[in-house]
């Protein structure tokens, strides 16, 4: 079931540094892990998804893997994220079968998150609701839409965007189903409290 901490990884090449980090945010309950990071390449970018998938194996929480379709196959991995510029969703779908979980990016537009569910996303992420210290977007998502998702949409909504405990909670009070955070936990001095604190809205 999707519902809690939606942990995304920073742009960091130190791998220990990340899984370290990765870890304490799951032992403070984050529920699944998306592996982005926009300037690694294709060894690095193996190398971490490798070790971060290794590592919720054993935590047992789901792996997602950023836009690398590929590397999701590759490595067995649990599903990918797509965004609206990359792989379309469908394709993602065909590729990886039924049982993967393939989420969309829906930025705030209500049209893509339908879009998605007719191309048959597992979840639907708006935003960005809040300014964010690693993604640059207009933040202009109305956080009306996560309970109009929740209304006209059979899926889980994930919210992004500068998200803390403390802004986060009217999100969740209006249905979403998932918080993605990546500033907020991973440049925490306890990146497990932080997490912890998070995964308490649910």
């Amino acid at each position: 079931m999707m519902r809690g901490l939606y942990l995304v990884t920073p742009d960091w090449d130190d791998t220990d540094r990340l899984l370290d980090a990765t870890d304490q945010a799951l032992r403070g309950g984050a529920a699944l892990v998306q592996y982005r990071h926009k300037h690694a390449g294709p060894a690095l970018r193996r190398e971490q998804a490798g070790a971060l998938l290794r590592l919720c194996r054993r935590r047992g929480r789901p792996l997602v893997i950023n836009d690398h379709v590929a590397l999701c196959l590759e490595l067995d991995a649990d599903g990918v994220h797509v965004g609206a510029t990359d792989a379309p969703l469908a394709a993602a779908r065909a590729a990886l079968g039924p049982d993967k979980i393939v989420g969309a990016s829906c930025y705030g537009d209500f049209a893509l998150a339908q879009a998605a569910a007719d191309a048959r996303a597992s979840y639907v992420a708006f935003g960005g609701f809040y300014p964010s210290l690693v993604k640059q977007y207009a933040v202009t998502t109305p956080p009306g839409i996560v309970a109009l998702a929740r209304e006209r949409l059979a899926l889980p909504v994930v919210v992004i965007g500068g998200m803390t405990a403390q802004n986060a909670r009217v999100l969740v009070e209006n249905g979403a189903d998932m918080v993605a955070a990546i500033s907020s936990v991973y440049r925490a001095d306890d990146p497990q409290a932080a997490a912890r604190e998070l995964a308490a809205l649910f």
